[in-house]
């Protein structure tokens, strides 16, 4: 699948430098003594075009993908919302990390107060982008659900591009191509489909292909179990019986309530006479994925990393 990756990620570099402006660092004289001007890179995203100091010191953080790649490249941050962070990156729930609202409704006034050198948000703060650009450079990091390899890799480029990580980053990005490349040669071995499965306290939906769950079928490689999936945000609402009919070879599922909170764990939702009669469950291939990584921090280096250990693990 990625026989041309080395030529993807040239391309990918090359539209950062096409949209990162970078401004070299210099030397000004101010009332007779030489000042040294901070170096920029002007980064060009879908809400905006941003010029940001390099190496900023003062950075909030409003996606947990973006948190996640950006710990892993040792980048400290002085706030982010703390509600739902994922268990990798617990860390951030110290106090010496400021709470700065929830992922839809940022406390402005905190935001404010903390000076922001740099602010990153996501799909979730799309709307808000306006009024966090107003208080400090702020930049919109998109996760393409249709293209998740490539928009993952633009995303942390710019990254590497901002905090001088760039070497680091090209290093990632090879070794989780080298991951997608095995695990897509295995699932392809095994001639297998999947359905994906959302349980929301106890009403279910279903993702196929081109959905927010897309890598599952364009990137790891299994067929969707049902072609004719509807394409939403929110899934296509099932029944036990539709299950039955499709009759997946593997399902995989994701737990919204146990991120958002519920009453009703998809184990024991999905634990009834009908679903024991599919293929999945008899064969023992109904998976659990991790609703944390899936459906709240996608998109990171050590997320993007469980996810493909989470399906190779699914083969077993």
């Amino acid at each position: 699948m990625f026989k041309k990756k080395g030529l993807v990620l040239v391309a990918l570099l090359m539209f950062v430098s096409m949209v990162g402006l970078i401004g070299c660092s210099s030397t000004e004289v101010t009332g007779g003594e030489e000042v040294e001007s901070v170096e920029t890179v002007t980064i060009t995203h879908e809400l905006g075009e941003t010029t940001v100091n390099k190496n900023p010191q003062r950075v909030i953080v409003f996606d947990y993908a973006t948190l996640d790649s950006l710990n892993q490249m040792d980048i400290e941050i002085i706030g982010l919302p703390k509600s739902n962070i994922p268990g990798y990156l617990s860390k951030y729930n110290d106090a010496k990390y400021e709470d700065v609202g929830t992922l839809f409704e940022p406390n402005f006034e905190k935001i404010f107060e903390l000076q922001p050198d740099l602010i990153l948000i996501a799909g979730r703060q799309r709307e808000l982008y306006g009024e966090l650009a107003e208080i400090a450079p702020t930049v919109f990091l998109a996760l393409n659900n249709q293209d998740y390899i490539n928009s993952f890799k633009s995303n942390v480029i710019v990254l590497g591009e901002i905090f001088d990580r760039a070497d680091f980053v090209n290093e990632e990005i090879n070794k989780i191509e080298t991951q997608i490349n095995e695990l897509n040669a295995k699932v392809k071995e095994t001639d297998q489909n999947a359905l994906i499965i959302m349980a929301n306290d106890g009403a279910l939906s279903v993702y196929g292909n081109n959905s927010r769950f897309n890598l599952i079928h364009q990137e790891f490689g299994f067929p969707a179990a049902d072609e004719n999936i509807e394409v939403s945000n929110h899934g296509q609402s099932i029944s036990f019986e539709y299950i039955l009919e499709v009759n997946p070879d593997i399902i995989f599922v994701i737990d919204r309530a146990a991120v958002t909170g519920g009453s009703n764990a998809a184990e024991s939702v999905l634990d009834n006479d009908i679903v024991k009669m599919t293929y999945a469950y008899k064969n023992d291939a109904i998976n659990y994925l991790s609703a944390h990584v899936w459906y709240v921090a996608s998109g990171g280096f050590e997320g993007t990393k469980i996810m493909i250990e989470e399906i190779a693990s699914a083969l077993e």
